[in-house]
C-alpha cells in the first residue's frame, strides 16, 4: 500500500472573527506564515496534491501570500488554491469543496488538516500517513485525551465527509476507536489573542 496517492486538504477559509485578524497570516518567529507553513509541511510529508480551501479574506490571503510566492520554495510541487463560496455556511463546506476537488483524482485517501495548528509538522503527518498506509483506514492525531484533525480519511469516508452540515467538523464522524498518533500541544488553535500571545511564547522557547 506503500504507493497509495493522499492528497492533503488545508482549512483556511475561516473569518478569524475572535482574533481580529486573518490567522492565515500570522507570521512564526521564522517570518513564515502560518498557511505557507503549514503547506510546507504538508508536502514535505509527501501529500498530492496540496488543496488549500480559502474563503473570508480570500483576496487578501491571495493578495499577501500569493499562489507563486508559496511556492518559491516547492516549485515543482502541486499547490491548489480554491474558493469557498459559501464558507459562511461553516467549517463542513469548506471540507465539501476540497473532497469535491479532489473526487476524480486518483488519490485514495486525504489528509485534513487546518491551518491554525502551530504544532502540527511534517513528522507527525508522515507518522499519520504511514500508519494509514499499513492499515488502510482513518487515523487521527490525539492530544489532551481528545481525538481530531490532522486526520487521514480513507476514499470510503468521503461521502460522509460531502455530508456534513454547518459548522460540524470531521470530529463528528469518528467513532472512538481509530488508530490515533499523539500531537503534543495539538490542542493549540489559534482563536484569540491570549491563543497568539501563548503560542508565540512556546515559538520562542524553540529558536
Amino acid at each position: 500500500m506503500s504507493g497509495q496517492r493522499i492528497a492533503a486538504i488545508v482549512l483556511a477559509a475561516g473569518a478569524s472573527r475572535r482574533l481580529g485578524s486573518a490567522k492565515q497570516l500570522l507570521r512564526d518567529s521564522q517570518g513564515h506564515s502560518l498557511l505557507v507553513r503549514i503547506v510546507r509541511e504538508a508536502i514535505d510529508a509527501g501529500c498530492d496534491p496540496v488543496v488549500v480551501v480559502l474563503g473570508a479574506q480570500a483576496a487578501e490571503v491571495r493578495e499577501v501570500l500569493g499562489v507563486l510566492g508559496v511556492l518559491e520554495v516547492h516549485a515543482s510541487e502541486p499547490v491548489i488554491f480554491v474558493d469557498n463560496a459559501h464558507w459562511t455556511d461553516g467549517m463542513s463546506s469548506s471540507i465539501r469543496c476540497g473532497i469535491d476537488h479532489i473526487a476524480s483524482s486518483s488519490c485514495t485517501a486525504t489528509l485534513l488538516l487546518a491551518c491554525d495548528q502551530p504544532a502540527v509538522s511534517a513528522a507527525h503527518l508522515r507518522a499519520l500517513l504511514a500508519e494509514h498506509r499499513t492499515r488502510g483506514e482513518r487515523v487521527v492525531s490525539v492530544y489532551e485525551g481528545v481525538c481530531g484533525i490532522p486526520a487521514v480519511w480513507p476514499r470510503t469516508d468521503w461521502h460522509a465527509l460531502r455530508a456534513l452540515h454547518g459548522d460540524r467538523g470531521a470530529r463528528s464522524l469518528l467513532r472512538g476507536d481509530e488508530p490515533a498518533i499523539p500531537l503534543a500541544n495539538g490542542a493549540l488553535d489559534l482563536d484569540t489573542p491570549e491563543d497568539v500571545s501563548h503560542w508565540r511564547a512556546l515559538d520562542s522557547e524553540h529558536d
